[in-house]
């Protein structure tokens, strides 16, 4: 059996974070390919939908990084993103997600080598705990369901019948 790898949505500032991810690629620090990076203006737009919408499309673990707390281009978006991800780790845990699927940090454009570290200490820490299990999306088969629209005594199909002739 293969070890688990896991899938990790990474959101990134453009300011800062991610050109700390782009340093760390020229400068070839290595990193574990497991994650998935997203831009966004400012880790103050992350949107609690976001994260949610990541786990339930079957992520196992989500990263997000930042400005450091004073250093952010839009002035206070650190700030409101520091205040949104602890009521959302809070929010997560109450809900059955695991302490360390969700990571939160702050990496100025000139850390190449702590973006690389703590890409292996997030992917490291996701691995221990394995595949996600909670909010992922499910197909919906319900039997009594199909067979009911399904066959003849259907009485909704009955009078969609009558409401049509």
């Amino acid at each position: 059996m293969s070890e688990f790898e896991p899938k990790i949505i990474t959101i990134l500032c453009n300011w800062c974070t991610y050109g700390a991810a782009d340093l760390a690629g020229v400068s070839r620090f290595q990193y574990p390919p497991n994650i998935r990076v997203i831009r966004v203006p400012c880790s103050g737009r992350v949107s609690p939908k976001m994260i949610l919408s990541a786990f339930h499309n079957g992520a196992d673990g989500i990263w997000i990084s930042g400005c450091h707390p004073g250093d952010c281009h839009y002035i206070t978006g650190n700030y409101y993103a520091r205040r949104k991800f602890m009521l959302l780790k809070n929010f997560l845990e109450y809900n059955g997600i695991e302490q360390g699927r969700i990571h939160f940090s702050w990496i100025s454009s000139a850390e190449g080598v702590k973006f690389a570290e703590v890409a292996r200490d997030v992917v490291e820490s996701v691995r221990k705990l394995g595949p996600a299990k909670y909010f992922i999306k499910k197909e919906f088969i319900d039997s009594n369901l199909c067979n009911c629209l399904n066959t003849d005594n259907n009485p909704d199909k009955n009078i969609l019948e009558e409401q049509a002739a």
